[in-house]
């Protein structure tokens, strides 16, 4: 998947550049800095390092270990260290023998030579697994200086694109159609042969940090071109030549030579950033202002009572002296005695209900930092989603507290564990490096039973220890009767209605995020994100409470489950563009990858249904509580 240089990427190297000025770093972001061979030290590096990580194609779910496709190994390879997050996403990073010295231009290089002899099945297989790599597309991902080395290419229109990563080969069919890799290249097109590509100029791109307060310099950014070149000489590669092919039929003895160019460039930039969440911002303001003064006026009205009037006027003959009092009673303070009746299903939907935290800014240099600080907040927060959960489940009557707290402990990550191991299943058989090993699996039951379900029960004890919530009025012993509703103040309308603004405002950072996920693009901007995510919490709470007073409004007193629903409605939202993104952007094929996909889809929409949904329900609990505790009820 292509993704076209925009303003996303200047707002990341933005904030690289302010951080390195001003001395604060996101976490996971400290720069390195590079010197000469003659100018090194303790604060200055002057070997370059470069990683790779496993590859993985647009066309399949199913990622691979470099090692899987026999290219060059490091003499001294080692894998850095993994925390949980990168076991979970299936992060294998390790050494590579490309090594560069700082400023020091290296030009066709060789690495190594593989040789597949005729007749020998274990050479057989290996090369029909790289060709079986280059039909289906996939991807290397090189990393620099904790910085993805991207390939960038001009196409049609003077546009360039950029990837994240670059196509180990490409294939023109029998019937001369070609993969994207092979049509940027005239030459790729002798039909029913693979070209693999065997040579990649590097370009490393480094600012110097004379005047700036540090020593030496820094990178800024990593890109590459891939190149197909079979070299006449494997001992003493020219790196010119036609391109490298691998025909279908292993019919002859076939040699790989690996080669590298590799140079430096000096950048001096500036940068400009322009802000889209003001608009946002604003719409947020005025539907909280309209909120403000129209419930200001609500609640003077409802407390103004003129006793002399009363007097004066009594009532009409058969009515009651309340008669005025009844007049003036409507709209949502006529609902006062039934607003806080409990709901139909309250366990369920204080089991929804859980407190859940913001993990601001994780820079995804740092790797896995995201999923395992995920994994630790699950665990640790098992407390406060038991005490949450007891308290309301107690403040809606009921008394089966033993089921409530092991549902609470069990049903939820219950559903996300099944879906997850079954996944995990399926990349078990296919042989995927993102499988899971078993003894992690192991662990984060251990974490699951051990920590956080104790932790769940310690919460729910103190929660059911705590008095009942208390309401600002009584409730009724009768339900009142709710009157003919029209068709935007029915239930399934309004929650439908409800999700459009929290989505609206997630929709373009979601493209991305998806690109992150699926199409392997790298993702910077957590710190973007974050705001995003600031703007997502004001529009549900926003959405949710504008909505529950037209309901009430409307005397509908059900708003329990429908505060948690409007909000969590936008979890819909999510599903159907991902399920359009499946579709559209997507080049996925095979039962498996599908199957993959949409499971993991599941997972996040499931979480990402319950965080919404939790922050509309506690956003209209606070309102309601709050209008109802300032208006005068005899």
């Amino acid at each position: 998947m292509k993704t076209r240089i925009d303003t996303e990427f200047v707002l990341v190297f933005t904030l690289v550049a302010f951080s390195t000025c001003s001395g604060f770093y996101l976490p996971g972001l400290a720069p390195v800095s590079f010197c000469e061979d003659d100018k090194g030290g303790d604060d200055c590096q002057t070997l370059i390092q470069l990683f790779v990580n496993r590859l993985d194609s647009v066309e399949s779910v199913l990622p691979y270990e470099y090692d899987v496709f026999d290219f060059c190994k490091d003499d001294n390879e080692r894998r850095p260290s993994e925390n949980l997050g990168q076991v979970l996403f299936g992060e294998r990073i390790e050494t590579s023998p490309y090594k560069f010295s700082f400023k020091k231009d290296e030009k066709c290089k060789k690495l190594c030579t593989k040789t597949y002899v005729k007749g020998k099945t274990e050479d057989k297989n290996m090369l029909d697994f790289l060709k079986r790599g280059m039909q289906l597309n996939y991807q290397h991902h090189w990393i620099v200086d904790n910085m993805p080395v991207t390939w960038c290419y001009d196409v049609e229109d003077s546009q360039k694109y950029c990837n994240p990563g670059f196509p180990i080969g490409c294939l023109v069919t029998v019937d001369g159609r070609a993969k994207d890799a092979c049509v940027i290249n005239s030459e790729f097109n002798k039909k029913n042969t693979f070209y693999v590509f065997n040579h990649v100029d590097i370009k490393l791109t480094y600012h110097n940090g004379e005047g700036e307060g540090w020593r030496g310099a820094r990178l800024v950014a990593a890109t590459l071109e891939p190149k197909s070149i079979n070299n006449a000489d494997a001992d003493k590669p020219t790196c010119e030549g036609p391109p490298m092919e691998v025909p279908v039929e292993f019919n002859s003895d076939v040699k790989i030579t690996y080669t590298y160019t590799v140079s430096f460039e000096y950048l001096f930039y500036t940068y400009n950033i322009m802000n889209s969440l003001v608009i946002v911002l604003f719409l947020s303001g005025m539907v909280a202002m309209i909120m403000l003064r129209t419930l200001h006026k609500d609640i003077a009205r409802y407390n103004q009572v003129d006793q002399e009037d009363l007097i004066k006027a009594p009532p009409p003959q058969g009515k009651s002296m309340f008669y005025e009092d009844a007049q003036e009673e409507s709209g949502w303070k006529q609902v006062h005695g039934d607003v806080f009746r409990p709901p139909r299903k309250g366990m369920l939907l204080s089991l929804f209900l859980r407190f859940l935290a913001c993990l601001g800014f994780l820079s995804p240099a740092n790797r896995g930092a995201l999923m395992t600080c995920s994994v630790v907040l699950w665990v640790l927060l098992g407390t406060p989603a038991g005490y949450v959960s007891a308290r309301l489940y107690k403040t809606f009557g009921g008394e089966k507290w033993k089921t409530n707290v092991l549902l609470t402990a069990l049903l939820c990550p219950g559903i996300v564990f099944a879906d997850f191991f079954l996944m995990n299943l399926i990349l078990w058989v296919e042989g995927s490096s993102a499988a899971i090993p078993f003894g992690t699996l192991v662990a984060i039951l251990a974490l699951w039973f051990g920590i956080s379900v104790p932790l769940t029960f310690i919460g729910a004890y103190f929660g059911f220890k705590k008095p009942a919530i208390e309401q600002p009025v009584r409730t009724n012993q009768i339900p009142r009767q709710i009157p003919e509703q029209s068709f935007f103040t029915k239930p399934v309308p309004g929650i439908v209605m409800g999700g459009i603004l929290p989505f609206g405002c997630i929709f373009i950072q979601l493209f991305f995020i998806l690109n992150s996920i699926w199409s392997h693009q790298m993702y910077y901007m957590f710190g973007f994100l974050f705001l995003v995510f600031i703007i997502l919490l004001i529009t549900c709470s926003e959405a949710t409470i504008l909505l529950c007073y037209f309901h009430l409004c409307a005397e509908d007193y059900h708003w329990w489950w429908r505060s948690f629903l409007t909000s969590g409605f936008t979890a819909v939202y999510l599903f159907v563009y991902a399920v359009h993104y499946f579709f559209s952007k997507l080049q996925i094929v095979g039962a498996a990858s599908t199957i993959l996909y949409f499971g993991y889809t599941s997972i996040m929409v499931l979480i990402f249904f319950l965080f919404t949904g939790t922050i509309g329900f506690f956003s209209c609990f606070w309102f309601v509580n709050k209008i109802y505790s300032v208006v005068k009820v005899d």
